[in-house]
């Protein structure tokens, strides 16, 4: 019998991480570990992000101790469907997926796991001072990133605009692509005019433009954009096939972000997969701020889909306490190194 626990794990940022919704300075993580009746043990993340996770941290602990529960008593199997608990359908999937193949942490065997090939992600730029953020993309084109995502909103638009000028007055569309996410933090009135601004600029996207749940302004935006627009948060809680064709059709966006921990795992951004490419919508994948547990399973996940535009999956580095792993940032590749080893000693695994 299949017996689950869970275990509490803060991540701590190197330094603070600044987003339209206030700046992280700790992120709340739970793994949710199972162990078979050979001694085989699968460990999977519950993706948890302050304000876009639709509960709160204490709910999220009671739940999660209750399935625990029930699969000891062999009350639940752990592939059940849990549509209103997406992070934790996330961390049994991943954990049940890890477990079947022996614990051993390679869930998509791929060339990617052996380490023949790299994942191009996108540099990500957060918010803060101008002078801050300055220096991140200084940091980042020194790395070699050739695509940016930078997080607007916090600043005063017309900085943001003199920023991004700045950047184009050296680097033209065709030497470095430059995603925008506004986390929603633009108001439906003046979202266009910010997005005809941002157009003289050679933007590749922008990111949820206005806040989750106004699908009509939402496909306004997207009828005849100045600027390509991607939807994100407005696919969290969307689960159900027939809703995530209605969103599609109504919205008509040129791009969509696909989050699997807060989407209800790697079979649910699937799903969006394939009801977007029906509609010829572009896509890219991204991590939800995971540690390396999470962050594993999504880049072996999307290893074996042969992406080739570049994906967010570059945020292994943003903890001090984030556990070793093989995967590793080269330039502007994520790689799976299979000399470097696990270590999940500081979860006591």
């Amino acid at each position: 019998m299949i017996q689950a626990r869970y275990i509490h794990y803060p991540l701590y940022f190197h330094r603070p991480a600044g987003t339209s919704r206030g700046v992280l300075h700790r992120k709340e993580c739970w793994f949710l570990v199972l162990a078979g009746g050979e001694g085989e043990t699968g460990i999977g993340e519950v993706s948890f992000v302050p304000g876009l996770s639709a509960v709160e941290p204490e709910d999220l602990v009671i739940r999660l101790d209750h399935i625990c529960r029930l699969i000891n008593r062999g009350e639940m199997d752990p592939l059940q469907s849990l549509p209103t608990r997406p992070c934790i359908q996330f961390a049994l999937e991943t954990a049940v997926r890890d477990m079947g193949l022996g614990g051993t942490r390679i869930l998509y065997p791929s060339a990617f796991t052996e380490g023949r090939s790299g994942i191009r992600v996108n540099g990500l730029i957060w918010m803060g001072e101008k002078a801050f953020m300055l220096e991140q993309i200084r940091e980042k084109l020194e790395l070699g990133f050739r695509v940016l995502k930078m997080k607007v909103g916090a600043i005063g638009f017309s900085e943001e605009v003199e920023m991004l000028s700045r950047i184009r007055s050296e680097y033209g569309p065709g030497d470095l692509e430059i995603r925008l996410d506004a986390n929603g933090a633009w108001s439906a009135d003046e979202a266009p005019g910010k997005l005809e601004a941002l157009s003289a600029l050679g933007i590749h996207s922008v990111e949820q433009p206005v806040a989750a749940g106004q699908p009509e302004a939402m496909a306004e935006l997207c009828r005849e954009p100045a600027v390509p627009v991607a939807l994100d948060e407005e696919l969290i809680g969307v689960t159900s096939p027939g809703k995530r064709q209605e969103l599609l059709r109504m919205i008509r966006p040129q791009y969509i972000v696909l989050k699997p921990g807060l989407l209800g795992g790697l079979r649910e951004a699937e799903q969006w997969i394939r009801a977007a490419g029906e509609m010829g919508i572009g896509w890219w994948i991204t991590s939800a701020l995971e540690s390396n547990i999470g962050l594993n399973a999504i880049a072996q996940w999307t290893g074996q889909l042969e992406v080739t535009l570049p994906q967010g999956l570059g945020t292994g580095q943003l903890y001090r306490n984030n556990i070793p792993s093989p995967l590793k940032m080269e330039g502007d590749a994520l790689w799976y190194r299979n000399e470097k080893r696990w270590d999940l000693s500081p979860v006591k695994l």
